[in-house]
């Protein structure tokens, strides 16, 4: 016989379903994931690659929507079939344990996707990340926190391409950007911009004294092309340098390394990953549309935001979170208040439950 608990638990996580199928049309997603592939059998569709890149990834989320929901009913059937098995043998408890423990992880995954529902959320994100003042101590914290987001990524399947990257004087990274492609790659990401703040003792200090240092994180979205965002050609400087370290040592050998200065704003963007200038030049670009488009995106959610009065702390270029290693191991969000004691398992890209109470935090104030 299943526990009053366990009981309690399926029937909590069986309304919490009924409640997603009220909010999915599912039967429209599998019209419109029929019209994509249409469209992606046009012998002329790849002629247009970033509308075709557009078209797969809206078709590849739509998907996998309607096997997450399929795989759920799946699941809730099973858990039936052996709710009435256990009455005569009892080792189907585990099996049930095992199964609601599944479903509690997909039905909070597809709640999490539902929040993903800004205008560029199932785009592919730029992170940028650069030390602030303290020389070493913070280059290095810098490379632990592109480390982190490199390991977050692969755990996520998702690609990661160098734009841009700058060695330490001794170690770490003076500035890096990297462009991350995946399903809601930008809507995930989003709220990972701001102030990260490192305590731990130095393995730069002889004296092993403890040292405190601070990296900034900026997360963009890749914008479409059609984005309205007025770009002067002579309101901008290009220099062109020769890449060097991680993000070029394998790519460049001439001077095709692009860097652009918008005037107005003071806005620099850099791009190193392709051997042809011209290349760089256009992802250099593109990067800099998409800072533009940010500084607009940050006065509208300002604007959102004042009309509830100061209700939450935005994540704009706030210190958001704290990575304490020592005295004490504490890793602890300062606007959602989410924390953990596992800081290895989170250096080592397991942000998943900051990233998860970051959307919930900020649902309302989605742009």
């Amino acid at each position: 016989m299943l526990d009053y608990e366990l009981k309690i638990k399926i029937e909590s996580l069986e309304t919490k379903f009924k409640d997603l199928k009220n909010l999915v049309d599912i039967e429209k997603l599998k019209v419109r994931t029929k019209e994509l592939e249409i469209i992606m059998t046009s012998p002329d569709f790849w002629n247009d690659q970033e509308n075709a890149q557009k078209v797969g990834k809206e078709n590849q989320a739509i998907k996998e929507k309607i096997e997450q929901f399929s795989k759920l009913q799946s699941l809730f059937e099973d858990i039936e079939a052996a709710i009435e098995l256990a009455e005569e043998d009892e080792t189907m408890i585990n099996h049930i344990k095992e199964t609601v423990i599944e479903i509690e992880k997909m039905v909070n995954s597809f709640e999490l996707q539902l929040l993903l529902s800004g205008k560029y959320d199932n785009s592919d994100a730029f992170i940028s990340i650069h030390p602030g003042a303290g020389g070493t101590e913070s280059q290095d914290w810098a490379s632990i926190l592109l480390r982190m987001y490199l390991r977050w990524a692969e755990k996520n399947k998702m690609k990661v391409e160098t734009i841009e990257y700058l060695d330490g004087d001794e170690a770490g990274v003076k500035s890096v950007t990297i462009k991350v492609s995946g399903l809601y790659a930008y809507g995930k990401l989003k709220y990972e911009s701001g102030v990260h703040r490192l305590v731990r003792i130095s393995p730069f200090d002889s004296n092993s004294r403890r040292h405190t240092s601070f990296s900034s994180v900026n997360v963009i979205p890749e914008i479409e092309e059609d984005i309205e965002i007025e770009i002067r050609p002579e309101d901008l400087k290009m220099d062109t340098y020769r890449a060097g370290g991680a993000g070029g040592q394998h790519v460049n050998k001439t001077d095709s390394a692009v860097r652009i200065t918008h005037l107005p704003t003071g806005i620099v963007v850099a791009c190193q990953n392709q051997r042809s200038q011209h290349q760089n030049k256009e992802t250099a670009l593109k990067l800099l549309k998409a800072r533009l488009y940010e500084i607009e995106m940050r006065k509208k959610q300002e604007e959102k935001m004042k009309l509830v009065g100061d209700v939450k702390s935005n994540s704009w270029g706030n210190q958001i979170r704290s990575y304490v290693l020592y005295p004490y191991q504490m890793i602890k969000d300062h606007r959602t208040d989410c924390e953990t004691s596992d800081s290895e398992g989170v250096l080592d890209g397991e942000i998943e439950k900051f990233i998860e109470s970051e959307l919930l935090y900020f649902a309302d104030f989605s742009i």
